[in-house]
């Protein structure tokens, strides 16, 4: 039978911020925020697999309900990529069809985020989806001492801005056939809009930490 998986690839390793990933935030280890999400759209996600290398990331990972695929050392590096990491899960596994990204630093989601997106990714077939967020600042790149805008002309207004977006990293939806064509965006990913403050939290330092910290008790 089809289904569909959750995979949260979280490796033990972090320089920048050591033990990230199981640092506590808003009293839960930080990985535990996705498996709460994903245990939260059972509706949708069949099994919530995490993918690491940590022994500490693993027993935290089943005492809150998720299985464990131990990630190969060799998988395992600080320039390895994630599409590795869910190749190997589905690898171990059978008859997966669409396979929901969540990264371990993306903590925060809007609670109806996936159910919109996954109704997007199914009625027009898509092979993958990612969301994507607005940006209203004034770009421009340094040549030679020089300054040139990039997405706009000076003197410009911010709302007169062509729109822009990037990445988010919030959330990811693939099918499992891309993946293992070593892929998770394809050319023809859906681009899902997510504007909430949740969006401009990505979690690698200290820093973005206390930034998560302060905006979750805004936001209660």
């Amino acid at each position: 039978m089809s289904k569909t998986i959750a995979i949260i690839p979280v490796r033990g390793g972090s320089k920048r911020l050591p033990e990230k990933n199981i640092k506590f935030l808003d009293g839960l280890p930080l990985i535990v925020h996705s498996i709460l999400f994903a245990k939260a759209n059972i509706d949708i996600i069949d099994d919530i697999y995490v993918s690491t290398d940590d022994k500490k990331i693993k027993e935290i990972a089943i005492q809150y309900g998720a299985k464990v695929i131990d990630r190969p050392a060799e998988l395992s590096g600080d320039f390895e990529p994630t599409v590795s990491a869910l190749k190997h899960v589905l690898s171990t596994i059978e008859s997966v069809e669409n396979v929901v990204l969540l990264q371990a630093t993306n903590p925060f989601r809007p609670a109806n985020l996936l159910k919109e997106a996954f109704g997007i990714f199914n009625n027009n077939n898509c092979d993958s989806l990612f969301t994507v967020t607005r940006n209203h600042q004034k770009f421009g790149k340094i040549v030679n001492d020089k300054y040139i805008p990039f997405n706009y002309e000076i003197g410009q207004r911010s709302q007169d801005l062509e729109p822009l977006y990037f990445e988010n990293g919030l959330l990811y939806i693939s099918k499992a056939t891309l993946i293992l064509d070593n892929s998770i965006i394809s050319e023809n990913a859906f681009p899902f809009q997510v504007n909430h403050p949740f969006a401009n939290v990505d979690i690698d330092t200290q820093e973005d930490f206390d930034y998560a910290d302060f905006l979750l008790k805004s936001n209660q």
